[in-house]
């Protein structure tokens, strides 16, 4: 059953102008860094979001938990459409939706102390018959992430990067969601910690039956906690599938593309493997260009390519893939 069901989610950004254009009236142009997204996660998935910097992935995220709002296009959680409801509305559905940010340093107020932000939702939300019961649910969430008691009383500062970052995922389950975006939670972590805290969500979606949307540049976390991923390019889904569709046997160029910059712990595999670099430079998300927008970079670009947009369809295989090199089933 679908938790999250997204459909044509659009983010248009609009471009400071100076007071010369508006003055001659130059058209508005706005930044296109989600454009006509549709995906699914059901509950007890994890659906990763892998791509560029700039692909879309984050805005993304934000969308979809109405951090911020989107230009167009609906929000499903829970077979409610979410983009209808106000403020107050959407109050109901923060504790069901929580985020996990990828710099602690910044997530964290760096005046509060630790036990005082992971308690803060619940007295937002009202949790907990007292301060007493508030403090005990704090330090029992702080042991599910490994982290001591002591830390309670501690401000971030004190604290290292792979502590804060398990403060962060405390404060993001303390309020018991169903569903998590996870943006680049492990991007800033060591090598050493990241894999720490790859298991600890891992044992923690286990446990509590989470939801992720996974955002990450690093395709290579994905294999180890997604049961999906969406590969994104411009604002737009090149290629959804399964594990093995996406690193066992890709099929759109982009996405070809991404798996061959994984790097290999054999040097004689790394050494053999075949590099496909994608020509130039990323276009510019105001004007992107027409057709497909990686036909400018693509080696295999047709006439086609060019001028006609291709849509997402669904493979013999369950992929879904928009590319004009390949015909649906």
């Amino acid at each position: 059953m679908s938790l999250l069901r997204v459909s044509n989610l659009k983010k248009y950004f609009a471009v400071k102008r100076s007071a010369g254009e508006i003055l001659m009236r130059v058209p508005q142009k706005f930044v296109k860094a989600v454009d006509g997204v549709s995906f699914e996660i059901n509950e007890g998935e994890t659906f990763g979001l892998v791509g560029e910097s700039g692909s879309g992935k984050t805005t993304t995220g934000r969308l979809v938990l109405r951090l911020i709002e989107p230009t167009e296009g609906t929000i499903e959680f829970d077979g409610v459409d979410i983009t209808r409801l106000s403020n107050n509305e959407m109050r109901s559905f923060r504790r069901k939706m929580q985020v996990i940010f990828q710099d602690p340093m910044a997530a964290l107020n760096p005046y509060m102390k630790i036990g005082d932000a992971v308690k803060h939702g619940l007295e937002i939300h009202n949790i907990g018959k007292s301060e007493q019961e508030r403090r005990n649910m704090v330090l029992e969430m702080l042991e599910k992430v490994n982290l001591q008691p002591e830390i309670y009383s501690r401000y971030p500062h004190e604290l290292s990067g792979g502590q804060r970052q398990r403060v962060v995922i405390a404060r993001a389950l303390i309020l018991k969601p169903k569903f998590v975006v996870a943006d680049e939670a492990l991007a800033m972590l060591d090598v050493s910690v990241r894999s720490q805290l790859l298991k600890l969500l891992l044992d923690l979606k286990k446990e509590m039956n989470l939801t992720f949307l996974f955002i990450t540049h690093d395709l290579a976390t994905t294999k180890y906690i997604c049961n999906k991923i969406g590969v994104m390019y411009l604002g737009k889904f090149v290629e959804i599938g399964t594990y093995n569709h996406i690193y066992k046997s890709p099929m759109h160029p982009y996405t070809k593309a991404l798996i061959s910059a994984i790097p290999e712990p054999d040097p004689d595999i790394m050494s053999s493997k075949k590099r496909f670099i994608p020509e130039g430079e990323v276009p510019n998300p105001i004007n992107p260009p027409k057709g497909c927008r990686f036909h400018p970079r693509c080696p295999f670009s047709m006439s086609i390519c060019g001028s006609v947009e291709p849509e997402l369809v669904k493979m013999e295989d369950g992929r879904i893939i928009a590319c004009h090199l390949y015909k649906s089933n």
